[in-house]
Formats: structure tokens, sequence, C-alpha cells
């Protein structure tokens, strides 16, 4: 019996010194994406920190709209979807949006604003979530999420545009809905 409560005790240590171990901080002052590498770590690797230069840090072009020319007709809506491992803040500089996250299971209720500008608003990690434009003009917004790899699932595309597609019958049983609609949406993605 000792010996089995031995046994555990050391495993149990073992797995949280593992559990432990994880760093959230960065590890270097900065990754600046190095396209030209074909090495991919979290998406791609960083480039040598010596040959950065003030252009990596730098963005000329808020002043310009958006290309409109995608299946969405707009930059004006950024669609439902969740970052699976990153807070958002979003910041609005000029127009007005709506903006929006639905909590988990099983309440999944929808919490909203209308923003102006100078108006901030947070999206809690992991949770679905949108903006749209509702000004008459163009709106700018800048968003900061909390992680170096926040990743991003777009809800429709994943669902209806999966490789390969999820199943036409798990689809209409989970939406309640005919085939011939899943059909009609998996063909959009």
């Amino acid at each position: 019996m000792a010996n089995h409560i031995i046994i555990f005790l050391s495993l149990l240590v073992f797995t949280c010194s593992f559990a432990l171990a994880f760093e959230p901080s960065p590890l270097q002052d900065f990754c600046i994406a190095d396209s030209t590498s074909s090495a991919r770590v979290n998406g791609v690797v960083c480039k040598d920190p010596k040959l950065a230069q003030a252009n990596d840090f730098f963005f000329s072009g808020l002043h310009l709209p958006g290309n409109t020319s995608n299946f969405l007709g707009s930059k004006g809506l950024n669609s439902p979807h969740t970052d699976p491992r990153a807070t958002e803040i979003l910041t609005v500089l000029e127009g007005t949006l709506y903006v929006g996250f639905v909590t988990s299971n099983p309440e999944n209720r929808l919490i909203s604003k209308l923003l102006q500008k100078g108006d901030v608003f947070v999206f809690p990690i992991g949770l679905v979530h949108f903006q749209r434009n509702v000004g008459y003009g163009n709106a700018v917004a800048i968003a900061a999420l909390s992680s170096q790899n926040p990743g991003i699932i777009t809800i429709a595309n994943a669902v209806f545009g999966s490789n390969p597609s999820i199943p036409s019958d798990v689809l209409t049983k989970a939406f309640q809905v005919d085939k011939s609609i899943v059909d009609t949406l998996q063909t959009k993605f």
C-alpha cells in the first residue's frame, strides 16, 4: 500500500512540474515574421532581431478605404469568429460599429454595443464575436490581441467550409434545417 502512495505522489509531482513549467511571457523582445523562411513555428519564424528596422514596426494606410470586392461585399463586417488563444480589445477611431459577443452554453447570451469614435470594447478569450459598420461612412478601428498567436476560427467557414466537409446529416440535425439548405451553404464556402 505504501508503495502505491509513493508512486501516486511521484506521478502527481511529475505531472504538476510539467503543468507549472509554462512560460506565458515572450521569450524575446519582439518577433517580426520572416516571410522568406519556409520553416513554420507557430505560424512563421522570426526575423533575426539584429536586422530589425523602423519599417518593420510601421504601417501607413489606415486613411485608405478597404477593398470591398470580397464575398461579403464590404469591409464593413468582421463576421462571427473566435480567437481561441486571445482576448481582443477594439478601439474605434472613426465611424460607428455594432459589436458583440456570445456567452458560452447554456445561456448563449448576446452582449452587444453600438460604438462611436473613441469607444473601446473587449471581447473575452475564446468567445464568438463580431463587428459591423452600421454608420453612413467609413469606419476605422484598431484591434489588439493578448497573444502572439491568437488563432482565428471564422464560424461559417469552419462549419460549412471544412475540408473534408462535415457530413450533411450532422449539420441538418445541428441546425435543424433541410439538407438542401446545408448543401447550398457548403457550396458558398
